[in-house]
């Protein structure tokens, strides 16, 4: 498969763009552990445009984790192709547009999935952005529809099928598609049909990238067997576990707990590392090591390596309150004994 001149092999994996989530210490875990493409958190185009720095902080990626993605969303077309180009000079291998998210800061505002109730404004950005990044590949994700009554077109014709084809006209290189309307947030199953229907269009010429509900291998072989798309990418099952690419890649060879809990302990170290590095915090004064725990306290707390130990809720709090990595590391370490000597329980 290849997005544009980007080469990525057979069947390629990829990490979701997620807010507060892909951050530079798990992209680089994810990438060292079989991801083939990451993504940053997604950007407000308003956000880049003001030069807030956060948003600037984002746009923070390391040679070690390309090919990588910047994602970037917003609903109107002169702050979207400036963001563009303000991400470009930050040298991602792609730019991709959020059509996608779900959430209602987000969608409530018309970016987002919310431009799924506005097909031409999705087409008209989506054709800007891609003519003002032009040595930069441009991809989109985005949803089934807005929601079920929208799913069909008057004629019988798949929305996303049509929807489809019409940004593989407008230049994009790579089309991802999550098997959910926006109307179901992140409720029921990923619906794969569709986006079968979409990657079997003889029309499409263009990378279809499935999305939703991936968490083993055996369902990821399922996505590439039966609905034919060309990469998978992964989102939520990504919390608290970078090692699923290696899971789904290589299911025999397990990784085994203390291989696991050794892999959090780095993400911490590769966490405070990044933030040491990232101008925009040493021009605000932050503090490297709070700013790295901060950003990894909530992977940590997520991971389903942890759960079923006793009193796992009081443990998740005092990882999300840690504000030092030697408390991180007693937390940690205390945790490994406890599953290794057995001491869990049902929750």
């Amino acid at each position: 498969m290849k997005i544009a001149d980007i080469e990525l092999g057979d069947k390629p994996l990829f990490l979701a763009p997620m807010e507060d989530v892909t951050d530079p210490s798990f992209r680089y875990m994810c990438k060292r552990f079989g991801a083939d493409v990451v993504y940053t958190e997604f950007i407000s185009s308003d956000g880049l445009i003001r030069d807030a720095w956060k948003s600037r902080a984002k746009l923070n990626i390391a040679e070690m984790e390309r090919p990588v993605g910047i994602q970037i969303y917003g609903h109107l077309i002169e702050p979207m192709v400036e963001a563009a180009r303000i991400a470009e000079s930050a040298n991602p291998d792609i730019i991709d547009i959020n059509f996608g998210c779900p959430v209602k800061k987000v969608a409530g505002k018309g970016a987002g999935a919310g431009m799924l109730q506005n097909v031409p404004g999705i087409l008209e950005i989506t054709k800007a952005v891609v003519e003002a990044v032009p040595d930069t590949p441009v991809t989109v994700k985005t949803r089934l529809a807005w929601s079920e009554e929208q799913l069909v077109l008057p004629d019988g014709t798949p929305f996303i099928v049509d929807l489809a084809e019409r940004l593989q006209d407008c230049g994009i290189k790579a089309l991802t598609i999550h098997g959910r309307t926006r109307a179901q947030m992140y409720t029921g199953s990923a619906d794969w049909t569709n986006i079968g229907m979409v990657k079997a269009n003889p029309r499409m010429c263009i990378p279809i990238i499935g999305n939703g509900d991936i968490t083993s291998a055996e369902e990821t072989t399922q996505a590439f067997e039966r609905y034919g798309v060309d990469a998978v990418m992964i989102g939520r099952a990504t919390f608290g576990r970078p090692w699923i690419f290696h899971e789904i890649a290589h299911p025999e060879r397990p990784l085994s707990l203390d291989e696991k809990v050794d892999i959090l302990k780095q993400q911490v170290v590769i966490s405070i590392e990044r933030a040491a590095a990232n101008l925009q915090n040493t021009l605000h004064g932050k503090n490297p090591e709070l700013c790295g725990i901060r950003h990894v306290r909530r992977h940590l707390a997520a991971t389903p390596l942890f759960k079923g130990i006793p009193n796992y809720r009081d443990t998740r709090i005092a990882m999300l309150r840690a504000e030092k990595k030697e408390e991180v590391f007693d937390l940690i370490e205390k945790t490994r004994e406890m599953l290794k000597t057995g001491c869990t329980e049902d929750i």
